[in-house]
């Protein structure tokens, strides 16, 4: 179990887990659909965090590799259709990290907040533009900040980890 993790409720937990899947729907149906693309780059992206990221965070995100695509199809059923809807019921309910969060370890916390935002601009960036990366819709900017999470910031003195999702993509194809 992840140290941080103890002394939290189970659903705290859960929040927390499905904040992953939660974030691709939230962002890849901002535009009215949910591109294969993005939900596929959204995967990929969980399991590459799972060995190449900070970590603090690298069991965080092996836990959720495992079953990060039933969560998401879970959610997609049963989140409402209508992007409006959706989108505030997402909204609501990962505005109950904020209450999780301020528990935490600070750094831990705000590594996982940098992480969600992180993750949501991969999702964004999954589909369209060149070669299906790179653009994001008007609809997923106006979402990438997670405005209903209180950004945390690191302790001064801690290091900023690297997103290296990327660069570990492209070494894995080569």
């Amino acid at each position: 179990m992840i140290p941080q993790f103890e002394g939290l409720l189970d659903s705290q937990k859960e929040l927390m887990y499905d904040a992953i899947p939660l974030i691709t729907i939230y962002i890849a149906g901002a535009d009215g659909k949910i591109d294969l693309e993005e939900t596929e780059w959204a995967e990929k992206v969980t399991k590459i965090r799972s060995y190449a990221y900070h970590e603090s965070l690298q069991e965080f995100y092996a836990n959720i590799s495992e079953t990060y695509s039933d969560k998401l199809h879970q959610y997609i059923t049963s989140l409402p259709n209508d992007v409006e809807e959706r989108t505030v019921a997402i909204n609501e309910k990962l505005a109950g990290l904020n209450s999780i969060l301020t528990g935490l370890d600070a750094n831990f916390a705000a590594r996982y907040y940098k992480s969600l935002v992180s993750f949501a601009e991969h999702v964004a960036k999954a589909s369209g533009g060149f070669l299906g990366f790179g653009s994001v819709s008007r609809a997923e900017s106006k979402l990438l900040g997670l405005d209903m999470i209180t950004p945390l910031e690191l302790e001064e003195g801690e290091e900023e980890e690297e997103d290296n999702e990327n660069e570990n993509e492209n070494n894995e194809e080569a």
